[in-house]
């Protein structure tokens, strides 16, 4: 799975550059078409993988500079991260699961909405497994119940539908408050700049 990578510790710059750089390389495969709801899954959990690890890796390289990987020294900072990741990664699989039932309700006719929690739940179990705290996943399933009780499909796809991930990225990144504030445009702008590749290259693989 697209997240499974984790630093380490004792040969800190060969991880950390697999993790970036293994994002940045998935982003640019050949890619296949939907034509079911397995392709749709396995997009979603890619795409949202990617656009998670790919937007924060790209904040804190920016803001620690050129010696970005020598700040992964201090373990703290590392489970900072990782807390990070995940949850962004969470909200990012609520966002694009949501957009893209959404686009399918409204282009497509497609009535069973209720995949997006099927879809949802399937990710969340198996990245369970890949080391995903469960109490982030638990955290995860609350807040995706709140939104699903309150989305209207005929709208969601053309109303901010990522603007929650975008959020994430800006309220997880382990950044400083002062810094951050700084950032907030650039941060939200970097996820949703990513999201609307997503968006076009969505429509483009649904296409018979």
């Amino acid at each position: 799975m697209a997240l499974k990578y984790r630093f380490n510790l004792k040969d800190i710059k060969l991880e950390d550059f697999k993790v970036y750089l293994v994002a940045m390389f998935k982003g640019i495969l050949p890619k296949k078409k939907i034509k079911n709801i397995d392709d749709l899954r396995q997009f979603i959990q890619q795409k949202s993988a990617w656009v998670s690890q790919v937007t924060l890796y790209n904040y804190l390289k920016t803001r620690m500079g050129t010696k970005w990987v020598l700040h992964f020294d201090d373990e703290k900072f590392l489970t900072s991260i990782n807390t990070a990741k995940w949850n962004i990664y969470a909200i990012s699989l609520q966002d694009l699961s949501f957009y893209t039932i959404s686009y399918l309700y409204v282009f497509y006719n497609y009535k069973e909405t209720d995949k997006a929690s099927e879809i949802y739940n399937n990710i969340l179990n198996k990245e369970l497994e890949n080391g995903m705290p469960a109490e982030i996943v638990d955290e995860a399933r609350i807040s995706f119940k709140k939104r699903l009780d309150q989305i209207k499909w005929e709208e969601y796809y053309k109303s901010w539908p990522f603007n929650e991930s975008a959020l994430a990225l800006y309220n997880w990144a382990p950044v400083a408050n002062e810094l951050k504030t700084l950032d907030r445009k650039i941060v939200l702008n970097s996820m949703i700049l990513k999201w609307d590749n997503i968006k076009e290259e969505f429509s483009k693989l649904i296409k018979i």
